[in-house]
């Protein structure tokens, strides 16, 4: 517990043996009130084993479905054990655990989804380039739909309140991407309110990245264009849900 909060921290991995148990052993070392799930997501090295000796509950996937499927997986499982709290937490070291009481903290003044932002005045994490560009673009129009600034809307690092637990574990889009980009989308466009909070991402300490950074800048081009319709569109979530928990 967490200031009377039951906080969960769900981490996608995907071959992380090599460094995912100091992940789990620094959240809980930084946040001992919460607990960690790691979601194998289709392993061939032994993550399971290695995050489970750690301390973490471990799921494991019969195959790879990606960061959304694997945090669909794990909202699912926050629903069912009734978690007030999700954060996500990669298991590559980038995310900081020491900036989940802030994510955490935005929550509990309102927010329904708290990204960290590292575009947003703390750090020195850089893209250059298309993907920069790209990013930029995503930014804007995505702040103007929520109606207050955001940086970094394609950051993993968020946190969900209960409402939104119980939305995630029933819809959450698997594609590359739609884990960040769709989902903050659709929960902005269902009258949820997002915000992000300045956090300084670390480099990544193992594993190598899913994708190039090329093809996610086609990527990133892609959904900022189809954005120019996003308006006009309707949203997968309708109106915002409550759960009356």
């Amino acid at each position: 517990m967490i200031d009377g909060k039951r906080v969960l921290i769900i981490m996608p991995a995907w071959n992380e043996a090599e460094g995912v148990a100091d992940i789990v052993k620094e959240v809980h070392t930084t946040l001992p009130g919460a607990d960690v799930l790691v979601v194998d997501d289709g392993s061939r090295d032994g993550t399971s084993a290695v995050a489970g000796a750690a301390g973490a509950t471990v799921l494991r996937l019969p195959y790879n479905l990606g960061v959304g499927g694997a945090m669909r997986t794990g909202y699912r499982y926050a629903r069912e054990r009734g978690y007030d709290v999700a954060v996500q937490v990669d298991a590559d070291g980038q995310h900081d655990p020491r900036h989940i009481p802030e994510l955490i903290g935005r929550l509990r003044e309102g927010a329904d989804l708290v990204m960290g932002a590292r575009f947003a005045g703390t750090g020195d994490y850089e893209t250059r380039g298309p993907r920069r560009w790209a990013m930029l673009v995503l930014a804007f129009w995505l702040s103007r739909m929520a109606r207050t600034r955001l940086t970094d809307v394609t950051s993993g690092f968020r946190a969900a309140n209960r409402d939104l637990i119980d939305v995630f574990a029933r819809w959450y889009p698997v594609e590359y991407l739609g884990d960040t980009v769709e989902s903050t989308i659709a929960v902005v466009r269902a009258g949820y309110r997002v915000e992000q909070v300045p956090v300084a991402m670390r480099a990544r300490a193992t594993g190598t990245p899913s994708q190039s950074p090329w093809r996610a800048a086609l990527y990133l081009g892609r959904i900022g264009m189809i954005m120019l319709l996003a308006l006009s569109r309707r949203s997968p979530l309708g109106a915002r849900l409550t759960t009356g928990r």
